[in-house]
C-alpha cells in the first residue's frame, strides 16, 4: 500500500511540474471539456465519471451531447482533444490534411520498440514519413497484390487444413481464433519476408509478437517517469529491455538470410526474381535526413511494426466477420450463392474472382463499420498552431477520433448496430458496392484512418478479409455450437475483441 501511495505522489508531482513549466495554453480558446482542477488537469474527474480508464467511450458520449462534437481533456502538459464526429473529423483530416497528419512524440516504450520515431506510424509528418509511405507502396500497391496471390494460396491452405483436422463428423464445437491466428501470421511473414518458413519458425515469431502485444498495457506504466520508473519499476525495465532482445534473436537472423539473398540474386530456382518482399524494400533504404541505410535494430523495429500493423487487426476482423455469419444464416447463404457463381467447384478464388462478389465486399465493409478493431486509431499530432470549428488547436495537442461511434452514428447510418450488408451496395440491389473508404469527399465510417495518415494498407486489408471469407464459406458449413447463440459481447485487449472467442461447428461443403 505503501508503495503504490508513494507512486500516487511522485505522478502527482511529475504533473505539477509539467502544468507549472508550460503555461502556454493559459490564454488560447480550446475545445470545451469539463472542469479542471490545478495540476490534477481532469485525472480525478475522469477516474470517477467512468471507473476506470477502459470505459472512456461512454464519458465521451456524455461530453459530446454536453459540450459537442470536439472536446478537450487535461491529462498532463498537453491537451488531449477528442474529435468525435465524422464532419468534423473531415474537416481536420482532410480539408486540413497537412496540419493533423504528424504524431505526437513517442512514449517511452515506444521509442524502445519502435527505434526512435524512425517507423511508419511514428515518424513526424516529413520526409521520413512520406518515403517511407513511397517505400510501402512500391511493394504493395493495390496493383501489385495479385503477385503475392502463392502466399494467401499457401496462408489459406494451412487454415484449411487446421480447420479440417477438426472438422470431423459428431465432433464438439470449436474455438477457431488460433487457427486464425496462424494462418494471417503466415501471410504476413511471407510479405514481409518473401519465404514460406517451417511450423516452428511461424510459431517463434508469432510468440515473441504475442509477447509485445500482452505486456502491452503493463510496459505502459513505464511511460510515467520513465528516469524514477527505471529506479521503481527495475524488473519491469528489464523485462521490456529482454522482450526488445528476443525480438531481435529471432528477427535479425532472418533478415540476415534474405539480405544475402537478395545480394547474390538468388531468389528463384531459375536464377530470376522472385516477389519483392517488406524487407528487400528496406534493406537499401536511405533516410532522406542522413543518406544513411536503417541499422538492423531498426530493420527489426520495422518488420515488427508490420506484424503489428497487420495481424491483430486482420485476426480480430475475420473473427467478427465469420461470427456474424455464423449468427445470420441468410447472409452465409447468399454468400455462397455468390461465390458458387462466381468460381466454378474445385477452382481456386482468384482476385479476379473476387471483384465480381460485391455482396462479400458489403459483408467485409459491414463487419469494419459495426465492429472496427479499434475503436480509436492511433493520436494524431498537429504540425503548428491552427484553429478548427472556431477553437484553437495548439501545436503540441493529442488528436484522437472516436472511430467506433462515427460508424454508429444514427444521423449518418440507419439502424446503426444492425448488421446489414446491405446498407453498402447501390439501392440495395446487390450489384455494386459504393463507398469511399479513403473519406476523401466525406467520412462516414474511418477504421483506417482518413486523409494523408491514413493506413496505406487499405486495399491489402481488405483484399485478404474478403479472400479468407470466401474462402471459408465455400469450403465449409459454418453453424452455431448446439444450444448456444452467437455472443457478440465485446472487450478492450490491444484491439477490440470477442469478449468470448467464436466456438462453432464447422463441416466441409460437398458442393
Amino acid at each position: 500500500m505503501e508503495f503504490w501511495l508513494l507512486l500516487i505522489a511522485f505522478l502527482c508531482l511529475f504533473v505539477f511540474l509539467l502544468s507549472f513549466l508550460d503555461l502556454s495554453h493559459k490564454n488560447k480558446k480550446l475545445p470545451p471539456g469539463p472542469p479542471t482542477l490545478p495540476v490534477l488537469g481532469n485525472f480525478l474527474w475522469l477516474l470517477r465519471s467512468s471507473n476506470n480508464f477502459s470505459s472512456l467511450e461512454p464519458v465521451l458520449r456524455q461530453l459530446r451531447a454536453q459540450y459537442g462534437p470536439i472536446v478537450t481533456l487535461h491529462l498532463g502538459s498537453e491537451p488531449s482533444i477528442f474529435i468525435t464526429t465524422a464532419e468534423a473529423a473531415h474537416k481536420a483530416l482532410v480539408r486540413s490534411g497537412s496540419i493533423f497528419a504528424s504524431r505526437p512524440p513517442a512514449l517511452e516504450t515506444t521509442r524502445i520498440m519502435l527505434s526512435n520515431e524512425t517507423t511508419v506510424t511514428t515518424a513526424p509528418y516529413g520526409p521520413l514519413w512520406l518515403q517511407l509511405r513511397q517505400n510501402f507502396m512500391s511493394a504493395f500497391h493495390p496493383s501489385r497484390l495479385h503477385l503475392y496471390s502463392d502466399g494467401r494460396k499457401w496462408a489459406m491452405n494451412i487454415l484449411r487444413s487446421k480447420l479440417l483436422e477438426e472438422a470431423r463428423p459428431n465432433h464438439e464445437a470449436i474455438v477457431v481464433v488460433d487457427h486464425f491466428q496462424h494462418a494471417v501470421f503466415c501471410l504476413l511473414i511471407y510479405l514481409c519476408f518473401g519465404e514460406k518458413y517451417e511450423e516452428s519458425v511461424i510459431r517463434q515469431i508469432t510468440s515473441v509478437q504475442r509477447a509485445i502485444i500482452k505486456n502491452f498495457v503493463k510496459f505502459n506504466l513505464l511511460n510515467f517517469m520513465p528516469k524514477l520508473g527505471k529506479i521503481l519499476f527495475h524488473k519491469l525495465w528489464k523485462e521490456l529491455l529482454e522482450t526488445r532482445r528476443e525480438l531481435e534473436n529471432v528477427l535479425l537472423p532472418l533478415i540476415d538470410a534474405r539480405r544475402e539473398k537478395k545480394h547474390q540474386k538468388l531468389m528463384d530456382e531459375g536464377g530470376g526474381e522472385s516477389i519483392l518482399s517488406y524487407v528487400d524494400t528496406l534493406i537499401d533504404f536511405q533516410l532522406p535526413d542522413s543518406g544513411r541505410k536503417y541499422s538492423d535494430e531498426e530493420l527489426v523495429s520495422l518488420c515488427s511494426e508490420f506484424f503489428h500493423g497487420g495481424t491483430d487487426t486482420s485476426i480480430t476482423t475475420l473473427q467478427w466477420a465469420m461470427a456474424n455469419i455464423v449468427k445470420h444464416q441468410h447472409i452465409q447463404e447468399t454468400l455462397h450463392k455468390e461465390i458458387n457463381a462466381a468460381v466454378k467447384p474445385g477452382e481456386e478464388i482468384t482476385e479476379e474472382d473476387l471483384k465480381r462478389m460485391p455482396y462479400l465486399k458489403a459483408v467485409i465493409l459491414e463487419t469494419l463499420r459495426r465492429h472496427p478493431p479499434g475503436h480509436f486509431i492511433l493520436p494524431h499530432g498537429v504540425t503548428e498552431d491552427t484553429k478548427l470549428e472556431g477553437y484553437d488547436v495548439p501545436k503540441n495537442s493529442i488528436i484522437n477520433f472516436t472511430v467506433a461511434d462515427m460508424g454508429w452514428d444514427a444521423d449518418v447510418w440507419e439502424d446503426p448496430m444492425e448488421f446489414r450488408p446491405e446498407r453498402f451496395l447501390k439501392n440495395g440491389n446487390g450489384q455494386e458496392v459504393v463507398f469511399d473508404m479513403k473519406g476523401i469527399k466525406e467520412i462516414k465510417m474511418m477504421p483506417f484512418g482518413a486523409g494523408r495518415r491514413a493506413c496505406p494498407a487499405i486495399a491489402m486489408a481488405l483484399l485478404h478479409q474478403e479472400y479468407f471469407v470466401a474462402n471459408l464459406v465455400r469450403d465449409f458449413t459454418w453453424t452455431a455450437e448446439n444450444g448456444c447463440a452467437i455472443d457478440l459481447s465485446e472487450k478492450q485487449d490491444f484491439t477490440m475483441v470477442m469478449k468470448n472467442p467464436l466456438r462453432v461447428h464447422i463441416s466441409p461443403r460437398t458442393c
